[in-house]
């Protein structure tokens, strides 16, 4: 039977989640998670994945993950420091090291365990992290297991950054200080100020940390993210990207120093004690690196349908926030609301997911739109076709 006291603990927190509307019902989709999808036999326009520049399904990557499996088998056999190290990782290393145009890049099996690994390898309880108020949940499981001090900074405001810097500075209280953000905030699409925190990162030395998980693929305009975006090649000294987004398969890595990569290479644990990603998620990866290097096409085709989808909701009158990216909020406010609007546009043949708290403050519940390369402008305009019509049903839009 089991132990009862998991039971009844289990049995109590799920009826809480439920009774309160936070239970997240997960869909499964039949077939390819492209920019339609089928779930439940009803074929719905995909508005929720991060597949930014429709790779997950893209011919080439299919074709040189097929060829790497045929070549290494589907495996890698061990974890990276015994003998998981396969020419094809050294490949994919090399690669992504010249896109981010920094000296090395350490791969991890997730961008999740990018921020488990650098941060606490660097980072410990003699230290300090200023970390924005709106960064990714993995970023501050990260921070609470380096163990150092976490300082929060309002979200995106330089003045408390810098006014806490100061203070951290001037205290004597830490060896190291890093300044920690997300490079697109994915629940609302803004940009980090990376050049405002790059300049008070120099004034107080502060390592300077940027997670670029949504800016992976999208921002830059070769999709290098934040550095090239902003100018700042060789300022930032920790890059972590990912390589399940934009890029359209799984994993994550850090472009760094060389010294900072051979660091990481003996003391970041989900790298020494997780198996390498598979031969064939490697070779697709080269792929994708190789197909944003021959043509900046797919970036800008994401920017084309995520202003083109901005647009139309704003004209409709919905609240799309502060969003800079292709990552589209429409602000509900009510978490009841907000998940009533989701499942309403999915009778209206397009799935858009509901985001309420605790990713997102409470009163701020949204449906979150993450338009790609791969919509056709038919596509948008029948989302947008399901919001005009769900929104004056609902009565958020006249």
């Amino acid at each position: 039977m089991g132990s009862k006291a998991l039971q009844k603990y289990l049995t109590e927190n799920l009826e809480d989640l439920r009774s309160k509307g936070l239970y997240n019902e997960i869909d499964t989709i039949k077939g390819s998670n492209g920019p339609v999808i089928e779930i439940n036999g009803k074929r719905l326009i995909n508005l929720s994945s991060n597949n930014y520049l429709g790779l997950a399904t893209n011919p080439r990557l299919i074709e040189a993950g097929i060829k790497a499996t045929e070549k290494y088998g589907v495996g890698a056999g061990a974890v990276r420091t015994i003998n998981g190290t396969l020419d094809i990782h050294d490949e994919l290393e090399a690669k992504l090291a010249k896109f981010k145009h920094s000296e090395a890049v350490i791969v991890f099996q997730s961008g999740f365990n990018c921020n488990m690994g650098a941060i606490s390898a660097v980072m410990t309880k003699k230290d300090a992290i200023l970390s924005d108020a709106l960064n990714h949940a993995s970023i501050i499981d990260g921070c609470r297991l380096s163990g150092a001090k976490i300082i929060r900074f309002e979200h995106s405001d330089m003045e408390d950054l810098r006014a806490k810097a100061k203070e951290a500075k001037e205290s004597g209280l830490y060896e190291k200080i890093m300044v920690i953000t997300d490079g697109v905030f994915s629940m609302d699409g803004d940009i980090a100020l990376m050049p405002e925190i790059v300049k008070i990162a120099e004034e107080f030395d502060l390592i300077t940390y940027v997670d670029d998980a949504h800016a992976s693929g999208v921002l830059g305009g070769d999709g290098s993210g934040s550095a090239t975006h902003h100018n700042l090649i060789g300022k930032i000294d920790f890059q972590i990207g990912t390589l399940s987004k934009a890029i359209g398969v799984v994993g994550g890595y850090v472009a760094g120093s060389k010294d900072l990569i051979d660091w990481l290479k003996v003391r970041a644990r989900p790298f020494l004690f997780s198996t390498s990603i598979t031969p064939a998620a490697a070779a697709a990866c080269i792929e994708a690196i190789n197909i944003l290097t021959e043509s900046d096409e797919l970036v800008k085709k994401v920017w084309e349908n995520g202003n083109y989808l901005k647009k139309g909701l704003k004209d409709l009158g919905f609240d799309i926030g502060h969003s800079e990216t292709p990552i589209t909020p429409c602000i509900i406010g009510d978490a009841d609301k907000a998940q009533e609007f989701s499942r309403e546009l999915r009778k209206e043949g397009v799935y858009a997911k509901s985001i309420v708290f605790p990713t997102v403050p409470l009163g701020t519940a949204r449906v979150r739109n993450m338009p790609t390369a791969a919509h056709t402008k038919e596509m948008l305009d029948q989302a947008l076709a399901a919001y005009a019509t769900v929104g004056r049903r609902l009565g958020i839009i006249k």
